[in-house]
């Protein structure tokens, strides 16, 4: 089937009972006192119980009463009644089967618990001591106010500067379509201790070590010394989940997509994506053209300038400033002349300020290339094979259902459903730290001497003695001035959105099918695009590779952790899934479901 790319991201809110009209009474907590299980089953009951009041589309009444229907036109049999029923069946259908979905377990991994100090904690924005410890009673006014669910108590955590939280009242909003955000789990994330969170540690490291060498390097014949450096390092790390062949990290894959999933028991698996070894490391979605209608424009990007004004957070008093919430007062500066992206550096930017990229994927997509300039054009792919208009005789998809404009509407409408899964977790059940304060820990570690539980891989990497040598410091250099968002690190709302966008394409578009003439940037002018001469690629394999160079793109910028990006894949799948479940519900159309291949490898029909 087929339907069109850019399609409105909706996530995983139930759906509320039309016809039920209880009062909403304020709960008294969210989170529960001592434990956040409590709290887990009560927004089970909350996301069936707030319920408009009202009907939109109540039929017009005459003076005594009567339903006005509108006459329809001369030769048009219609039933609006019916239609009106038709339509609160649907709704209610979709409503009952999302509240059938069970709340799964949400464990953590247990370290805000562990540490008093709340040093494995999320708490930057928040006022800290010259450790970058934080203030105990402004983290628990942040706490009272989760645990309240109350607007009001949310202005009274205590800020150490004039920055401020990114919308932890979010995730409390309720969706209209797909299921909660409380029905969908994630794997809990490596503890601060462990060899896990030290690999991916280490690979950022090498990320900021490498990011102003050309992906054009990283081949498995390179002589590149800094390429080998990081291959040999992450291959003598005991816990590295990072794209492996026959057991070993190599060149190619380096800084390359994996999802990773929970199931029913807790259990986690690592997959990497599908396609997205093959290649290029850079999507064909980033590079093409995008046609826009009556507009072309090539995706030439403002990058920054490869110069040391351009690190930031390496000096301790600025990282400090930046985790009180203060403002350094740094900007970026940028090259004058715009090229195409190359690079970790080029990534890093991409992620921070994105264009509209699902949105330009849809557009590649639906184009037809172009028979005198192969550089140019879409890719026209057709349509996926299940699309009830591919055989019709007398019909075409479009903006309502099954085509270009349906595509490109679901993609925005899953876009803040995807956000608000993403924050819940960040806020109600993980408060993962950042990687820029796991870098202060090991920067105290050296320097003051602290003794903070950092494993001992990290002290044997080659990657910290490198980075001490160009900064004078053990903290993780930042790509940004501003250092991460206000919220905490798991899972990536970028990399949720991602995951949802792109289900939402590879369930309307052939992703079997081969992009014909695929490009690169030119080596030695990287303002201009040249043919790629390699393995085919795939429409499936180069959305995969889209939505993991925008989630790598922030661990590129010192911002996220490898599993924040790979399991905000698998959580934006299951909100798509979600949304294309109750979108299936509405349709006339003879449509057998929406059937894609998962992150996993895995092929469903929805």
């Amino acid at each position: 089937m087929s339907v069109d790319p850019n399609s409105h991201q909706s996530s995983e809110q139930d759906a509320l009972v039309p016809h039920e009209t209880p009062q909403v009474k304020r709960p008294r907590r969210f989170l529960g006192g001592a434990s956040r299980r409590s709290f887990l089953g009560r927004v089970g009951l909350l996301t069936t119980s707030s319920v408009v009041a009202g009907v939109l589309g109540s039929p017009i009444t005459s003076k005594k009463g009567e339903d006005i229907v509108q006459a329809a036109e001369p030769g048009v049999k219609s039933d609006h009644n019916n239609l009106r029923e038709k339509a609160f069946q649907v709704r209610t259908t979709a409503a009952k089967n999302n509240r059938e979905i069970p709340i799964p377990p949400h464990p953590t991994n247990g370290d805000e618990a562990k540490y008093a100090n709340k040093i494995a904690t999320d708490t930057r924005g928040l006022p800290h001591n010259q450790l970058g410890e934080v203030d105990l009673k402004a983290y628990q006014s942040f706490i009272n106010a989760l645990n309240s669910g109350d607007p009001n108590e949310y202005e009274k955590i205590i800020l150490g500067g004039k920055r401020k939280l990114v919308q932890p009242l979010t995730p409390l909003a309720i969706s209209l379509s797909g299921v909660n955000t409380c029905q969908l789990a994630i794997p809990v994330p490596p503890t601060l201790d462990s060899a896990e969170q030290a690999a991916e540690f280490l690979e950022i490291a090498w990320q900021q070590l490498l990011q102003d060498v050309p992906f054009s390097e990283f081949r498995n014949d390179t002589t590149n010394p800094l390429i080998l450096a990081a291959v040999q390092d992450l291959n003598r790390l005991s816990a590295f989940k990072g794209p492996k062949q026959n057991g070993k990290v190599t060149p190619e894959l380096l800084f390359r997509g994996t999802a990773i999933y929970a199931d029913g028991s807790g259990k986690t698996t690592y997959h990497t994506l599908p396609g997205v070894e093959v290649g290029p490391y850079v999507s064909q979605f980033l590079l093409r053209p995008v046609p826009a209608g009556t507009h072309s424009y090539p995706q030439l990007n403002r990058v920054p300038l490869a110069i040391p004004e351009n690190t930031f957070q390496t000096n301790y008093d600025e990282w400090l400033l930046v985790q009180n919430g203060g403002d350094p007062g740094r900007t970026i500066k940028f090259d004058s002349t715009r090229r195409y992206f190359i690079n970790g550096r080029d990534q890093s930017e991409i992620a921070h300020t994105p264009p509209p990229v699902y949105t330009n994927a849809a557009l590649i997509l639906l184009a037809k290339p172009s028979s005198d300039n192969p550089l140019a054009g879409g890719v026209g792919s057709p349509y996926n094979p299940g699309n009830p208009y591919n055989k019709s005789k007398t019909q075409v998809g479009g903006s309502g259902t099954f085509g270009p404009g349906y595509a490109q509407s679901l993609i925005g409408w899953v876009s803040p459903h995807a956000i608000r899964a993403a924050y819940w977790q960040k806020y109600y059940v993980h408060r993962r730290l950042r990687a820029e304060a796991y870098g202060g820990l090991v920067h105290n570690n050296k320097v003051n001497k602290t003794n903070y539980p950092i494993h001992q891989e990290v002290f044997k990497s080659e990657a910290l003695d490198r980075i001490y040598s160009k900064n004078k410091s053990y903290l993780l250099p930042q790509a940004f001035p501003e250092g991460a968002p206000f919220h905490s690190s798991y899972p990536g709302g970028a990399s949720v959105s991602a995951g949802a966008s792109v289900t939402i394409l590879k369930a309307l578009f052939d992703e079997s099918y081969v992009i014909p003439n695929p490009v690169i940037p030119d080596p030695k002018d990287p303002t201009k695009l040249i043919p790629y001469e390699g393995p085919p690629l795939t429409v499936g394999g180069e959305l995969n590779k889209l939505a993991a160079n925008i989630g790598l793109g922030r661990d590129s910028a010192g911002i996220h952790w490898r599993t924040d990006a790979a399991a905000s894949l698998a959580l934006g799948e299951a909100i798509a899934i979600g949304i294309l479940r109750d979108e299936k519900l509405t349709f006339r159309e003879i449509f057998a479901g929406f059937t894609f291949t998962k992150f996993d490898g895995t092929k469903v029909t929805i």
